[in-house]
This record gives C-alpha cells, structure tokens and sequence, in this order.
C-alpha cells in the first residue's frame, strides 16, 4: 500500500496547525499553503476569516516582553516585536524622561507619516494620567515645574530599518516603535477614539 498522500495530507495538517497557533496557542486563522511554504494571513484576514467584530478588537502592550498583542476578547490574533523608549523601565514621570507610558488609552487620530511610516496617536496625557502626574507632583516625586508631556504614539522606522525592533533595542522618545510591515496591519484595524489600548509593565 503506498502511504505517500498519507503522509502528504498529514504534513500539510501539520504545517497549518502550526501556522494558526499564535502567542498563547489561540488560534488565529486558517494558514495560506503557497508552493510549500506556509504563510501567515494578515491581521486583516483572522479579523474576516473569524467573523470578528471590529469593534471587539484592542491592543495590549507587554512592556516587559517588548510585546504588542492584538486581541479580540481574550483571544490573541496577531503579536508583534516592539520597542520602547530609551529609558523603558516603570511608568511615564514627566516629559522628557523617555519612559513609555503605563495604563489604559484610546488613540486620538492615525495618519501617515514622512519619517516613520505612519503614526497612531496615544491619548497620553489622558485623565487616568493627569491624577497621576498631579498626585506625583504633591508627593514631591517630580519636579514642581515638570510638564507631563505628550505626542506619544505607535510608529515605524525608516525604510529599511527593522533590525531597530528584531535587535531589540530601546531607542524612541516614550513611542512604541514596530516594523513597517507589522505597523500597516495594525493601523489598518484601530478605530480612532474606539480601539482600547492597555500598556502593562
């Protein structure tokens, strides 16, 4: 008995069962099999391959892991390699400190961008971050005089420049940087003044 479609049909089980595990094994769509190679569908297609809601959809930034994760509910749809700021550790003090804001945020607008491909604007400072910075400010933990800045977002790189996230280096202002390609999927799917973003430690 020749057992070669056998094991044909097996591996391609195989291969797109790997391909639609994604971060914590949520499944996140089915693979695309082109030529033998396995490639992963957009953000774009596990959002209408799955019938998602796109208002279900929000974003959650692991500092810690230097990770971005879309998610819809609790199931993970897509995660990115991220950076940020040069001074990554602990929550955003004042302006100037190049620390990457901690907490819950919905973003002001999105719009392309001349030298970073494209820009997705954190509502920082929002309320949740105004009565922290006025209650650091009584408690004499920053300055009187320290403003608590802004213009905080998502961003890319320059052409060319990826390795500036897959080498994992901390190199913004307090941004959240991704690769280009990784960028375009996300911005395709936040809904300005809609989409939910939390940034952890």
């Amino acid at each position: 008995m020749d057992l070669s479609p056998w094991r044909s049909s097996l591996l391609y089980a195989a291969m797109v069962l790997f391909a639609c595990q994604q971060g914590d094994g949520v499944a996140a769509g089915p693979a695309v099999v082109q030529q033998g190679m396995v490639h992963e569908p957009s953000l774009r297609q596990v959002i209408d391959s799955l019938a998602i809601p796109e208002d279900s959809v929000r974003i959650v930034v692991h500092k810690a892991e230097r990770r971005l994760v879309v998610l819809a509910g609790t199931r993970i749809l897509r995660a990115y390699p991220c950076v940020l700021g040069t001074n990554p550790v602990g929550d955003k003090m004042q302006e100037g400190d190049r620390r990457t804001p901690e907490g819950h945020f919905l973003f002001r607008d999105k719009y392309p961008h001349a030298k970073w491909n494209k820009f997705i604007w954190i509502d920082h400072p929002n309320a949740e971050g105004r009565e922290r910075f006025d209650r650091r400010k009584a408690e004499g933990l920053i300055p009187a005089h320290a403003r608590i800045g802004g213009e905080l977002g998502i961003h890319g790189v320059p052409p060319g420049k990826d390795a500036w996230i897959t080498d994992g280096v901390d190199w913004t202002w307090g941004c959240i940087a991704l690769r280009n390609a990784d960028l375009d999927e996300v911005y395709g799917v936040v809904q300005v003044q809609h989409t939910r973003l939390e940034i952890l430690p």
